[in-house]
């Protein structure tokens, strides 16, 4: 009798916990999984589809907390294909060996430092196969994102905003006036001025640019969310004897937050495929508009008007449409079909001071909590509180773990959500 090839269980443990992870986890399951394969010191995912944190990082915490977006920018900019694409780069603040893979359906970089790479090709071949299952998941679960994935993404978004926007006013004026300074005629070091000249304005220029490529993480084109749009539903329209009608947005409409442009799009694609399951149609006409404050999506079928508002999917959607402050209308008119109006508004809502006392912080963790969502570094904290900065960093993991973040990001972004300022 022939002996049966062995169950690569370590394997399929991989694949099972990639495919159970949260977003927030997810990297850390994937370079567990990767570990046997390729080692490294950090992994970091970057995905534009994550509007609110779109990297997602393991490893060692010198690599991991110093990534940047320009440089995964760069990197992703330089490889010639999907990989694996193996090099020296810029990234975390220094040169260092890496290996990168791309998932070109979200556009998705996969880079891991200081690789440990085989001899054969096989564990490269399994690490890409993980990779892609890795990418899959993650535009699964933020096309089909929660109502709670949707204020998180929208609150970090708007932090990162806030705080990027500082560093340009910051970080503008003083190479402003550097650069005024330089150019002056009393400096009459012509060589050193034209050399100090040219770093100040590359600097300059570099942070323009992390200023302009965060907000296009954060924003979307409503034209290019409509696209995106119109291709998702493509396969329905291929498979199905229904006709989609698709009514074009302004293309000089306001942009789209990124959280707003994902949640738009799940909910049009469940209100066709929950159109699609009525008998008797043949027509869906699905249109989006802007007033300037909301995204506006109208979505009609030519059915005999049996879909039920108060479905399972319905109720999904609507709690999608709830996450971001928004309406959902449903008009069925039996014997002609269904009218579904939505409105997202464009701006987040001014936040309501929340219940802190819930998240069981003691008065010290309170008041780190306070002036870190003040914006101070854990020196002005120490200080302020007459504690050390050991002791801060103490509060700061007791705070984390109680919040459920990763990031001062994410919890200064929740505090705000919060009221606190």
């Amino acid at each position: 009798m022939p002996q049966q090839p062995s169950v690569p269980w370590q394997l399929l443990k991989a694949i099972e916990d990639i495919a159970q992870a949260p977003l927030a986890r997810i990297a850390e399951s994937l370079r567990t999984a990767l570990s046997p394969l390729v080692p490294s010191s950090a992994l970091v995912i970057f995905t534009e589809d994550c509007t609110g944190r779109p990297q997602k990082k393991a490893g060692a915490e010198g690599i991991v907390s110093r990534v940047s977006i320009p440089e995964l920018d760069g990197i992703r900019a330089s490889m010639e294909a999907k990989g694996p694409w193996r090099t020296r780069a810029w990234i975390a603040g220094q040169e260092r060996y890496i290996l990168a893979l791309t998932y070109p359906p979200s556009n998705a970089l996969l880079v891991l430092t200081d690789p440990e790479l085989p001899e054969d090709d096989e564990p490269l071949r399994l690490a890409s196969y993980l990779w892609g299952l890795t990418a899959a998941r993650i535009q699964e679960k933020v096309s089909d994102a929660p109502p709670s994935y949707l204020l998180e993404s929208r609150a970090a978004s708007a932090e990162r905003i806030r705080v990027t926007a500082e560093l340009v006013d910051q970080h503008s004026t003083t190479l402003e006036t550097l650069l005024a300074a330089l150019r002056s005629n009393s400096l009459d070091d012509h060589a050193a001025r034209l050399s100090v000249t040219d770093l100040a304005v590359k600097a300059l220029i570099g942070l323009r640019t992390l200023n302009d490529r965060t907000s296009d993480l954060v924003e979307e084109p409503v034209s290019t969310a409509f696209q995106r749009l119109r291709e998702d539903l493509r396969p329905l329209m291929h498979f199905s004897n229904i006709d989609i009608q698709f009514i074009e947005p302004p293309t000089n409409g306001r942009a789209l937050p990124g959280e707003v442009a994902h949640a738009a799009r799940a909910v049009v694609r469940g209100l066709v495929l929950a159109i699609a399951e009525q008998p008797d149609v043949h027509r869906v006409r699905a249109q989006w508009d802007c007033d300037g404050e909301n995204l506006l999506i109208n979505v009609r079928d030519d059915g005999r008007g049996e879909l039920s508002p108060d479905a399972p999917n319905m109720e999904r959607l609507r709690q999608k449409v709830q996450a971001l402050d928004g309406k959902m209308s449903v008009d069925v008119m039996h014997g002609w079909g269904a009218d579904i109006s939505v409105a997202l508004p464009l701006d987040p809502p001014v936040a309501p001071v929340g219940d802190v006392a819930a998240w069981g912080l003691a008065t010290r963790e309170l008041e780190v909590l306070q002036a870190l969502a003040a914006g101070q570094r854990n020196r002005a904290i120490a200080a302020e509180l007459n504690i050390s900065e050991n002791t801060v960093k103490f509060h700061l993991r007791n705070l984390f773990r109680k919040l459920d973040v990763r990031s001062r990001t994410e919890a200064i972004a929740l505090a705000h959500s919060a009221g606190l300022r």
